[in-house]
């Protein structure tokens, strides 16, 4: 019998599907998702089994019956913490950490799972989060993961924090095993590794070309679109060259650079960037369709990325399927937690779980021969 999972601020569902789905992790059933969007509750709902909640979280905890589940798994909106944001003081988003705590208690999950940017595990809410989970009777732990570093052909940082109930799994839950390793650091202890993905193995068998629309059909062209450039736009990405960035266009177009880009002569190096087809992609965030916003230029073609790629470099697989605009499915795509990275921590925390219930059947057994 599988496990039973609540995914809250489930996003698309990336987390879901690495515990839920055999490819990546497993061994779990999706019983309730919860996230506030609705064009991403109507994406988890589409993939998954179980009740998908379109409702803010403060609302649904005060309102309904929290159903029980072993594990509680999500992302407590991360924007707060981030370092995009300069206004984080007082960002009311970083107390959403509260509700999610109250419901993993009243679910009687054994075990949470919180993800969240990698600023969060140098920050006092923090402490507070697992202050907060020890009165609960949670012990704790945090790490800072790669997901690279899990197959996911993609340089995104994250903080995992990961609690268990004291009593109900007195021994803990381990940091995910490592898979893949980065290629330019080998060390005697890391050499069984597989070498992270790249954005070629991402890439595999998709056409240069985008093919302009979303056929909807669930095949690896569905969501290889792009968008319509204007004429500067295409002459612009034709001067930056492989791995290349806007100190390259400024350099080799300055009368096609920006004013505001040529004033400010510093920082900024993954702005209007190529990927390089030889190492993992940058961190996708959810406006990956915009060079101006990060490296998100193809490594060849004259294009941003198109949305299969993103999704390919996030570890979706073709046959998910998302709902909502060419806008909403980008948001869902660059805030979910890759797949394969939740299947890494899936198995972890099926391995504690594992362990409690051979040691259950052991003291049961123990106790039947007593009697």
């Amino acid at each position: 019998m599988n496990y039973r999972i609540a995914d809250l601020f489930c996003g698309a569902g990336g987390m879901t599907l690495g515990f839920v789905d055999n490819r990546f992790g497993g061994g779990f059933d999706s019983v309730f998702a919860l996230d506030n969007d609705k064009s991403s509750a109507a994406t988890h709902r589409t993939n998954f089994g179980g009740e998908s909640l379109c409702e803010n979280i403060e609302t649904w905890i005060s309102e309904a019956d929290v159903p029980k589940v072993d594990v509680v798994v999500g992302g407590p909106p991360c924007q707060g913490f981030s370092l995009l944001n300069k206004r984080r003081t007082g960002d009311e988003r970083r107390a959403l950490w509260e509700p999610y705590l109250l419901a993993v208690k009243e679910s009687g999950a054994r075990i949470f799972v919180m993800e969240n940017v990698a600023e969060l595990y140098r920050s006092p809410e923090l402490d507070d989060i697992r202050a907060r989970a020890e009165s609960l009777g949670f012990k704790t732990s945090a790490w800072v993961l790669n997901t690279a570093n899990y197959g996911v052909a993609q340089t995104r940082k994250r903080t995992i924090v990961i609690g268990w109930d004291s009593v109900k799994v007195p021994n803990g839950v381990g940091m995910p095993t490592q898979t893949h390793r980065d290629p330019s650091i080998v060390v005697a202890s890391d050499r069984n590794l597989t070498p992270w993905l790249t954005v070629k193995d991402a890439f595999k068998g998709l056409p240069a070309d985008t093919v302009g629309i979303d056929i909807g059909d669930g095949s690896p062209l569905d969501l290889h679109f792009g968008r319509s450039p204007t004429t500067l736009s295409q002459k612009r990405y034709r001067v930056v060259p492989p791995g290349g960035n806007r100190f390259d266009l400024q350099r080799n177009a300055p009368e096609l650079t920006p004013d505001c880009w040529i004033r400010k002569t510093s920082g900024g190096t993954d702005l209007f960037g190529r990927l390089w087809w030889d190492r993992p992609s940058v961190t996708i965030r959810t406006e990956f369709f915009k060079p101006e916003k990060g490296r998100y230029l193809h490594p060849e073609e004259h294009r941003p990325i198109s949305h299969r790629e993103a999704a390919r470099l996030m570890g979706f697989p073709d046959d998910f399927r998302f709902s909502g605009s060419k806008v909403d499915i980008a948001r869902q795509i660059g805030n979910a937690v890759p797949p394969p990275f939740a299947g890494a921590i899936a198995r972890s925390v099926k391995e504690a779980l594992d362990a409690v219930k051979m040691l259950d059947s052991k003291i049961d057994g123990a106790t039947s021969e007593a009697a």
